[in-house]
């Protein structure tokens, strides 16, 4: 889906138009596009959407399967670099792309991701919180707000949502040339500017989630590539998420000279893994 995605028939978190010009009024007739706290009608809107609560992790053998069945349109300049990455990630040598602990970040956290989710849902907002890349975190805001004019690029891009029934639509503008559109691991490029990513995220059963995804990047992509995530939720409580920290994978535990407990750089080989410790 290109351009502004439809207006939700019911959303949760909207403020009424009488709410915000006695908000402007308060405020002595200024800007009203505030922050206002959530009505208790809000709150109890949020009884009405689907269930996703609980730890979701993703079906890795679909991962798999999916790339192979629907693989990524690549432009053909884009095709010979893929080429070079497999043929080094076959030979034994993977470039590693997310060895330097930044967020692994969208659209591949919705693509290859090994880690647990959570869905959390407040007023005016859909949060995804993860378990790798530090504890990382994406907002999806729903209190009808467009994007920014002119929005700075992020790593997870500036995300706005609308429930159409129970799928909840997501249109994503804004993210870092930087960030890769991945197959893999090791398998994937930089998306080089102007992505624009749509994505219907809806229960297929019980415990089953699909997020049905749209990608646009113009300069890598020779069309806008349908693909989806497959995520299953895990009702047993050792699936809880924990905390992750790319960098502390960096470091060993020791003793400072005052013999305070602290962080010290870990021995690591050329390529950057880390080499145990002498003993």
């Amino acid at each position: 889906m290109q351009g502004s995605i439809r207006k939700s028939t019911w959303m949760v978190g909207v403020a009424t138009a009488a709410a915000m010009s006695a908000a402007a009024a308060a405020f002595g007739g200024g800007d009203p596009e505030i922050n206002l706290a959530p009505q208790p009608s809000e709150w109890a809107a949020l009884a009405h959407l689907p269930d996703w609560s609980g730890v979701w992790t993703p079906t890795l053998k679909d991962q798999d399967a999916r790339m192979k069945s629907n693989p990524i349109p690549w432009n053909a300049a884009a095709a010979a670099q893929i080429a070079k990455l497999v043929a080094a990630e076959k030979a034994g040598n993977p470039k590693g792309l997310f060895v330097n602990c930044l967020p692994e970040s969208m659209p591949s956290w919705m693509l290859i991701t090994h880690n647990a989710v959570e869905f959390l849902f407040t007023p005016g907002r859909v949060t995804l919180l993860g378990e790798s890349d530090g504890n990382r975190l994406r907002r999806i805001y729903t209190d009808g707000r467009p994007h920014p004019a002119d929005p700075d690029p992020t790593f997870h891009g500036h995300s706005i949502g609308h429930w159409e029934d129970k799928t909840l639509v997501v249109d994503t503008v804004g993210v870092l040339p930087e960030t890769y559109i991945a197959s893999s691991e090791a398998v994937g490029l930089p998306n080089n500017g102007d992505m624009h990513i749509v994505e219907r995220i809806h229960l297929v059963g019980p415990d089953t989630l699909n997020d049905d995804l749209e990608i646009s990047a113009p300069h890598v992509l020779t069309r806008t590539w349908k693909t989806k995530l497959i995520l299953f939720r895990q009702r047993a409580k050792k699936y809880d998420i924990v905390e992750g920290v790319c960098l502390q994978g960096n470091y060993s535990e020791g003793k400072d000279a005052a013999g305070n407990a602290v962080f010290v750089p870990a021995l690591q080989s050329e390529g950057g893994n880390t080499l145990p410790e002498d003993k």
